[in-house]
Parts: structure tokens; sequence; C-alpha cells
């Protein structure tokens, strides 16, 4: 089938124009010239009804996401979502460690801490809202575009100036 999903959502999400741009455009097919562009924001505080936790994770991570012009209006909700998996995977984790691995089950016999359960969800979610953020190192450099190594040779510097 040449290169194209059969399945909506599977296969290589295609890259944003501009990431192309700054590439070189590599594959020299005819970029998106109709790609939206959305509203870059400056500064954002977090939503009131985060938690205290869910807000300074979204005080830690957003200042960072806006220098590097990663995040615009339309991708608020998952920086929320984010933060909120990050409140209850910690809520999980204090669970678990409060009451252990295995707990006492209806029966009056051991069961596994459901807390594990949701602390493994979570940290799924985390992942997932996280790659689509660049919050680990191989979705930044997705994202990014990575650091190219700077040329050395003076002769190809002067063809570019």
């Amino acid at each position: 089938m040449g290169g194209t999903a059969t399945v909506a959502g599977r296969g290589r999400k295609p890259k944003p124009t501009a990431k192309k741009a700054l590439a070189g455009n590599p594959g020299k097919r005819s970029l998106n010239k109709a790609e939206p562009a959305f509203s870059k924001i400056t500064n954002v505080d977090p939503p009131e009804w985060l938690s205290d936790r869910a807000s300074q994770m979204w005080k830690m991570i957003v200042p960072e996401l806006l220098r590097e012009n990663v995040v615009a209006i339309t991708d608020l909700h998952n920086v929320e979502a984010f933060c909120v998996a990050y409140d209850n995977w910690r809520m999980a984790q204090e669970s678990v460690r409060q009451h252990g691995i295995v707990v006492t089950g209806a029966t009056g016999g051991p069961m596994k801490n459901p807390a594990l359960t949701a602390a493994n969800e979570t940290m799924r979610q985390m992942v997932t809202f996280g790659s689509m953020l660049g919050l680990d190192p191989a979705s930044r450099t997705r994202l990014i575009g990575g650091n190219k190594e700077k040329e050395t040779n003076e002769f190809a510097q002067l063809l570019r100036s």
C-alpha cells in the first residue's frame, strides 16, 4: 500500500510544515500552504480548578513550552490533561507508599492495591500527553527538530551567506 495508513490514526504522524521548511524540505514535496496557524500565547495562568500540585506542574512546564514556541492556544487542553494526570499519579503513588503493594481485600485475603492500577494508568496518560508536548527527549527531538551539529566547513558556510 506504499506508505498510506489503511486505518485512520495509524502510521506516521504528518510533520508540521514549519518543521519541514526548517529541515530544508528533504523530501522535496510541495509544502502545505493552507496549514492552520493557531494563535501563539505568551503567558497563561493555570486554570483555577486545578489542584495545587497540578498548578505547580503547570507553572513549571508552561514557561518552558512557551519559551520554545511549542504550545499554542489550541494545546492548552493537553497541558491541563498532563498536569491532572501528574497529580493523580502522585496521589496513587502516595497511597501505594502508605498502604503497600498488597492490601486486604473485601473477603479478607490479600489483593493488589488498586492504587497501583491507577498509578499505571495515570503514568500512561502522562507519557501520552507529555509526548504531545515534547516533554521527553525523543518527542522533543521530533517536535523541535533536534540539535543539528554546526557545520565546520568554511566553504559551505560561505555558500550559505
